[in-house]
């Protein structure tokens, strides 16, 4: 029994070996085969393996090797019997398994001196790790065009009332008519910067209480603002221009709508290892089954949702597409709301995930 025990000790002990191998390998290739990891990636796959020497190629040829330099017509030979069957091929002491990600050639994994049986095993692990890294970046590309859309459909009707508040201003106040059109410079500049997909929660306040400024003025100081943010989350890296829709939907949507003054306010602060962010206000309100058919996509034509509201559903529903994108399906937004009741958006984060940093 205390053989077995042993045996047994020793078989977790290589299982745990093996995957932490496998997760390092597919760090190595979470940008493919032609990422700057494919070269750790064949060194990995050598020790894993006992082969003399390992060769990853791509439709091109060989990326990256371990072990000694193979004979370039040796692998070109192995190499295009293995593509143009599409099979495993042997030419020893080689031998070659193809790569498919997707159900698509992608390339090929060789080694020297190594058993067929765990050579078909670890290509398999080796292309799913290749099929993790295309769907990263396909997300990635996702979050780009997602980003550019926002940007692009940031409110004509914005634009227009602020200009018009500013050059009202002029004459009675020109005072603050130079802080509001330097107000609503750096709010373009932010909105159109070049930056990367993620900033702070300290930049994306930055804009939003320029952003409520300008509007706080088209509302002759009818509106009632409340920014807090607890300092621990203020470094706290997110998708760029998240928060912005929001506070603009709850202005439009929310406030625009109601006679009298209004209230709008932002909070954030960390609940344990998230990041929570708060946009409410005291405005109109709606169904909730108006709320669930914005995050759906919903527009214009929609049964109970107004044209504008359709056009405003373009913004939350990409807000809510990027979160999930970036955090996986359960970081969406959650929107409170009854109608004459106002509406409470909440955001909730990671404060620390791999690959998210503010630029």
């Amino acid at each position: 029994m205390l053989d077995r025990m042993r045996r047994g000790r020793t078989d977790e002990g290589l299982t745990v070996r093996v995957l932490t191998v496998v997760q390092e390998i597919d760090a190595d290739l979470r940008d493919g085969l032609g990422g700057r990891g494919a070269a750790s990636a064949a060194r990995r796959l050598r020790r894993l393996l006992g082969a003399e020497a390992v060769v990853l190629a791509g439709l091109d040829g060989p990326v990256a090797w371990a072990g000694p330099e193979p004979d370039p017509d040796e692998l070109a030979a192995l190499l295009t019997q293995t593509y143009e069957h599409g099979t495993p091929a042997q030419r020893p002491p080689w031998s070659a398994v193809p790569l498919l990600v997707a159900g698509e050639l992608s390339g090929a994994l060789a080694v020297r001196d190594a058993a067929e049986a765990e050579l078909a095993a670890v290509a398999t692990l080796v292309a799913r790790s290749l099929d993790h890294a295309a769907l990263r970046r396909a997300r990635g590309r996702i979050v780009q065009a997602e980003l550019r859309t926002l940007r692009a459909q940031i409110s004509p009707h914005f634009l227009h009332n602020a200009l018009a508040v500013i050059g009202a201003r002029i004459r009675t106040d020109p005072a603050r008519a130079r802080t509001l059109l330097n107000d609503f410079a750096d709010y373009l500049r932010y909105s159109f910067s070049a930056r990367g997909d993620y900033a702070t929660v300290a930049d994306e306040l930055q804009a939003i209480q320029t952003y409520l400024e300008l509007q706080r003025a088209r509302f002759d100081d009818r509106m009632e603002l409340s920014v807090r943010m607890a300092p621990e989350i203020l470094p706290v890296a997110i998708p760029f221009l998240v928060i912005q829709p929001i506070v603009e939907n709850a202005v439009r949507h929310g406030l625009e709508p109601k006679p009298g003054p209004g209230a709008i306010s932002v909070s954030g602060f960390g609940e344990g290892p998230l990041c929570v962010i708060e946009i409410e206000d005291d405005g109109v309100g709606m169904e909730p089954e108006f709320a669930q058919a914005i995050l759906g996509g919903a527009g214009a034509g929609t049964v109970g949702v107004s044209p504008d509201t359709g056009r405003a559903s373009v913004g939350l529903a990409n807000v809510d597409q990027r979160l999930r994108t970036v955090y996986g399906p359960e970081y969406g937004l959650v929107i409170e709301t009854a109608p004459g009741s106002g509406t409470k958006v909440v955001i909730r984060v990671p404060r620390f995930m791999r690959g998210v940093v503010a630029n």
